[in-house]
C-alpha cells in the first residue's frame, strides 16, 4: 500500500492538533489545581493556628511534637482519618449517608470561584458573584440535613434540623447586608465591589460606610460557619456530636474540612466586601519601577495583592478563633431570637437607609 506525501502531512498535522488540544486542556486545568493546592495549604495553616491560639488562651503548650512547632499535626490527623475504618449504620439510608458529606464539601469549594484573591486573579468574574456565593452556601445545610436524617440516630437528626433552622435564620440578614453593599458599589460582582472601594483609599472601605453591616455580617458569618457561640448543630453536651455522630474515617474528615473551608470563605468575603480586598490603600514605590520592568511589576502586584488579601482574611480568622475560646454557647431559642427578632429588623432598616441614600444621591 502506497501513501503519498499529502496524506502523511495530513496525518502529522492531525496528530499535532490533538497534541495541542491536550496541552491546552492541561493548561486550562492549572489554575483550578493551583487553587485547590492553595486551599489545602490554607486549611492546614488554619488548623495549626487554631490549636496554637487556643493553647495560648488556655495557657497550655499545644501541638509541638509533629514536626517543627507542631506544623505537621494537621497532616498527621488527616492521615489517621484516611486510614480509619469507614463504618456505616446498619439501619440507616446508606446512599444519603454517603452523599451528605460530598454535597457539603462541593458547595463550599464552588464558593471559591468568585473570590478575587488579587487584581485579575479570580476564576470567574460574574456579574452576580456575591449572590452566587449566597445561593451556593445555602446548599451545604442540605448535606448536613441528609447526613442527620440518614444516620437513623435521634442526636444526628436533631443536629440536621438545627442546621436547617440556623441556616435559614442567618442567611436572610446576611443577604440583606450583601444587597446593601451591592447598592453602594452599583454591582454584584466581587471584583467591582473591591474596585469601588479603592476609589477613595482607606476611608473608602465599606467597613466605614456600613459599620453596623460589618458587625452583623461578622455575627451571621460565625453562625453560618457553625462556630461558637453558634455551634448548636454539634453541641457535645446535648447531641454527642450532632449530625456527624455516626460518621467515621474519611467522611468524618470531610465534615471537619467543611467547617474550616467555611471559615476561610467567610473570612475572604469579609475582606472583599468590607476591607477593600487586595488594595493596600497606602502608596508604595516598587523597586522594579526604576528599571521599567513591566512584567516583573505585574507579577509583584499580583503577589502583593494575594498577600494583602490573605493578611486581612487572617485578621478575621484570628477574631473567629478567639471568640470560639472566649464566649459560651447560646441556647437554641436564644440563637433563633437573635436571628429573627434582632438581626433581621436591623438588616431591613440598613437596607432601607442605604436605598434612600442612593436615591437621594442620584
Amino acid at each position: 500500500m502506497i501513501i503519498d506525501s499529502v496524506e502523511v502531512e495530513t496525518i502529522n498535522s492531525f496528530s499535532k492538533l490533538e497534541l495541542l488540544k491536550e496541552v491546552y486542556g492541561l493548561i486550562s486545568i492549572l489554575p483550578i489545581l493551583t487553587l485547590l493546592l492553595g486551599i489545602t495549604i490554607e486549611v492546614l495553616v488554619i488548623v495549626w493556628l487554631e490549636r496554637e491560639i487556643s493553647a495560648s488562651i488556655q495557657q497550655r503548650i499545644g501541638p509541638e511534637y509533629a514536626g517543627p512547632l507542631g506544623l505537621l499535626q494537621a497532616i498527621a490527623d488527616g492521615t489517621k482519618l484516611l486510614l480509619k475504618e469507614d463504618i456505616l449504620p446498619s439501619r440507616g439510608d446508606i446512599s444519603l449517608f454517603s452523599i451528605g458529606p460530598s454535597i457539603a464539601v462541593i458547595s463550599v469549594l464552588l464558593s471559591f470561584l468568585v473570590i478575587p484573591l488579587g487584581y485579575h486573579f479570580v476564576l470567574a468574574d460574574l456579574s452576580i458573584g456575591v449572590f452566587l456565593w449566597i445561593a451556593i452556601s445555602s446548599i451545604a445545610p442540605i448535606g448536613l440535613l441528609m447526613a442527620g436524617y440518614s444516620s437513623n440516630n435521634k442526636y444526628s437528626f436533631s443536629g440536621g434540623l438545627r442546621a436547617a433552622a440556623q441556616s435559614i435564620s442567618y442567611e436572610i440578614p446576611l443577604t440583606f447586608f450583601v444587597l446593601a453593599i451591592s447598592l453602594l458599589s452599583n454591582s454584584s460582582s466581587t471584583v467591582d465591589i473591591v474596585e469601588a472601594q479603592s476609589k477613595y483609599g482607606f476611608f473608602g472601605w465599606n467597613i466605614w460606610r456600613q459599620p453596623i453591616g460589618f458587625l452583623v455580617f461578622l455575627i451571621s458569618s460565625l453562625a453560618e460557619c457553625e462556630r461558637l457561640p453558634f455551634d448548636l448543630l454539634e453541641a457535645e453536651e446535648e447531641l454527642v456530636a450532632g449530625y456527624q455522630t455516626e460518621y467515621s474515617g474519611i467522611k468524618y474528615g470531610l465534615f471537619y474540612l467543611v467547617s474550616y473551608l467555611n471559615l476561610l470563605v467567610s473570612s475572604l468575603f469579609v475582606t472583599v466586601l468590607y476591607l477593600g480586598g487586595w488594595n493596600l490603600s497606602i502608596p508604595y514605590i516598587s523597586f522594579f519601577d526604576f528599571f521599567q520592568m513591566n512584567k516583573a511589576v505585574g507579577i509583584l502586584e499580583m503577589t502583593m495583592g494575594i498577600f494583602i488579601t490573605l493578611t486581612k482574611a487572617y485578621l478575621f480568622l484570628f477574631i473567629s478563633i478567639t471568640i470560639r475560646w472566649t464566649l459560651p454557647r447560646m441556647r437554641m431559642d436564644q440563637l433563633l431570637n437573635l436571628g429573627w427578632k434582632f438581626l433581621l429588623p436591623i438588616s431591613l432598616g440598613n437596607l432601607l437607609l442605604t436605598t434612600s441614600s442612593q436615591l437621594v444621591s442620584l
